[in-house]
């Protein structure tokens, strides 16, 4: 096995792979998939396997969305001490998903990594607090559920823009983003 950060994916007890990324904390996720005529089957979060690749904190609260196609969500992040890790995947349709790291003094800071979930790799990310996290989705109706270590806080949500210059995120090419009102005046990575 390789170590969490390690170049190769390791397989973590029996059910699922672990594949490291590019930033340090950020990881995919490869659940087992047991399929038979009857259809699939897999186990979508356990603590004790979790905890043994570093992800060891509580989640208490899980939110799902609906999304159309060409939507882009985020970046959204919430400030300390309210900030929040999130354990996303899809269970309908498909979401390229990027994380960036607003954390301050980190050798990634400003940095990124966009993975595509969707319902047919089953994969799930781990992002942990710190990161600025959103998605586009790239079918229409997608389903896009999480796990929060934390609880919502309005008075602490911020977000950088989706398409800020200096952020690079190469968003994939959509004549007419869906972006909401709220998410079109985040801040700019520079003022952040």
């Amino acid at each position: 096995t390789a170590g969490l950060h390690g170049r190769r994916t390791y397989i973590l007890d029996f059910f699922m792979n672990i594949i490291p990324t590019s930033i340090p904390d950020l990881v995919l996720i490869e659940p087992r998939v047991f399929d038979d005529r009857r259809g699939y089957f897999l186990e979508t979060f356990s603590q004790e396997n979790y905890a043994k690749c570093g992800i060891n904190l509580p989640f208490v609260q899980d939110n799902e969305s609906c999304s159309e196609l060409g939507a882009i969500r985020g970046l959204h992040f919430q400030a300390p001490p309210f900030e929040q890790g999130k354990l996303v995947r899809v269970i309908k349709g498909a979401v390229l998903d990027v994380a960036v790291d607003i954390r301050v003094g980190s050798p990634t800071y400003g940095q990124h990594v966009a993975v595509e979930l969707n319902a047919r790799n089953k994969r799930i990310f781990w992002v942990p607090p710190g990161f600025a996290h959103g998605f586009q989705t790239l079918e229409q109706d997608t389903v896009f559920v999480y796990k929060c270590t934390g609880y919502y806080n309005k008075a602490s949500e911020g977000g950088l823009m989706w398409n800020d210059q200096d952020l690079q995120v190469q968003w994939l090419p959509v004549d007419e983003p869906i972006i909401s009102d709220k998410d079109q005046i985040l801040s700019s990575f520079k003022d952040f």
